[in-house]
């Protein structure tokens, strides 16, 4: 099966515990330390196998191979790549249940990444993940006072959450170009500064 790896805890001897996203699950595993083993990392794409272990209740990681992207020698596209990817381990790691929406994600955003900014990429990436859990908020309401936000400038908590400039001071958006993310994810009308600004906000959690 094939998954990508969100999260690496090292444990003795150079053991790994990693977790992957597959479509059909999130997996915890345990990765023995060996010298014929193949280097793997948080973010990296790979075809694996999953054994049961008489000395463990945790299923054992083995037959790794490791999926190239084509822009995989790039340091700072894989940096992002990482922060981006590290974020879903923390939103998923206690769900029940999972779809294939967010291995499905992932992918996407993977094929994409080196083809314009990444961080346009993550972010609409995320405006997929927000509306798929129904928590996109489009009606621009203040997050903080309730009210309607009128003016043509909204800003943005954590998880996108629309309030008045003078509410919360912080950076804001022209709500012509949240429309245009929100109802085509499309980051067209975000100049560069936007999109680090909400760049720097999605890593505060999805």
């Amino acid at each position: 099966m094939q998954g990508f790896i969100l999260n690496l805890n090292r444990v003795k001897d150079e053991d790994l515990i990693v977790t992957i996203i597959s479509r059909e699950s999130l997996d915890t595993l345990y990765r023995f330390y060996g010298a014929r083993h193949g280097v793997i990392n948080l973010g990296f794409k790979v075809d694996y196998e999953k054994e049961s272990s008489s000395k463990s209740n945790i299923l054992r990681l083995k037959d790794v191979i490791h999926i190239g992207y084509k822009w995989i020698n790039d340091y700072k596209l894989l940096r992002l790549w990482q922060d981006f990817s590290a974020l879903f381990y923390k939103h998923l790691k206690d769900a029940e249940e999972l779809d294939d929406f967010y291995f499905e994600l992932l992918e996407s955003a993977s094929q994409n990444w080196n083809k314009q900014n990444p961080k346009r990429v993550a972010i609409e990436s995320y405006i997929k993940l927000l509306e798929h859990e129904g928590r996109l908020h489009t009606e621009f309401e203040c997050f903080i006072c309730s009210e309607t936000i009128v003016e043509d400038d909204v800003s943005l908590l954590r998880a996108f959450l629309p309030t008045h400039k003078e509410c919360t001071h912080t950076f804001s958006v022209k709500k012509d170009a949240l429309v245009e993310l929100y109802k085509n994810r499309s980051t067209l009308f975000l100049n560069d500064e936007e999109i680090d600004r909400l760049w720097y906000l999605l890593l505060e959690g999805l």
